[in-house]
């Protein structure tokens, strides 16, 4: 296919603006200044390097910023008063990954109003979004690390010479507090979903509980209506 002078001309200039794009990012962005973990997460038989600060149960959430596949900014406190379940993979274009990400998203239909699930990655969002599509992920929220990476080196995350983020699954009360980590020991290998999901449950009953109430006090009016029926 030949390409006319016009459109060649975008295209290199596409092309520059993204090589502009990513040596900005590299420029600022120096892994030499991160905390580094080599004991925590294997990848086959061999340790992998952690960047960034690992973080514990208990301990307070650190913010973050990431994008959506619109690279609009997205940031933990965007989710306030809600109990979030941080589902983290390597890449969606990954066999065990996509499968992580989809059992997720039939998960949280199933789940109380005041819990949300995100997935977090370092695809671009335009491989997400694609993802997404074909995959028809659409009660989760799927956002990307891949611009300022700060997610990725919050958490203690990142793995080192690949740009990508380790396996983990994370749960966030509403308070802001880690309930809940699992750092997946071999990133081959399926998290702990049984676990992570009756977690996630059982610190956010609140929803579940307004919904019986409402259920309860619909009982009762009907009751009452009939009692009110039988005396007339």
């Amino acid at each position: 296919m030949k390409l006319s002078l016009p459109n060649i001309t975008v295209c290199a200039l596409l092309l520059s603006n993204l090589a502009f794009t990513s040596q900005s990012i590299a420029n600022t962005f120096n892994t030499n200044d991160l905390t580094s973990t080599q004991d925590l997460v294997k990848a086959g038989e061999k340790y992998i390097t952690l960047l960034g600060n690992q973080v514990n149960v208990g301990e307070k959430a650190p913010n973050f910023k990431v994008v959506d596949n619109n690279f609009a900014p997205v940031s933990l406190s965007d989710f306030t008063g809600q109990t979030l379940l941080i589902s983290v993979v390597p890449s969606l274009d990954t066999g065990l990954c996509a499968i992580q990400t989809k059992r997720f998203n039939e998960e949280s239909a199933k789940l109380a109003k005041n819990i949300t699930i995100l997935t977090i990655s370092n695809d671009l969002p335009f491989a997400q979004k694609r993802f997404c599509k074909t995959e028809g992920i659409d009660t989760i929220k799927v956002l990307s690390d891949s611009v300022w990476r700060e997610f990725g080196t919050a958490y203690g995350l990142l793995i080192k010479d690949m740009g990508i983020l380790t396996r983990a699954i994370l749960i966030i009360n509403p308070e802001g507090e880690i309930v809940y980590k699992d750092l997946v020991k071999n990133i081959s290998q399926h998290p702990d979903y049984a676990t992570a999901l009756t977690k996630v449950k059982n610190i956010a009953p609140v929803m579940l509980l307004e919904e019986a109430n409402i259920v309860g006090e619909a009982a009762e009016s009907i009751v009452d209506e009939s009692k009110n029926f039988s005396k007339q």
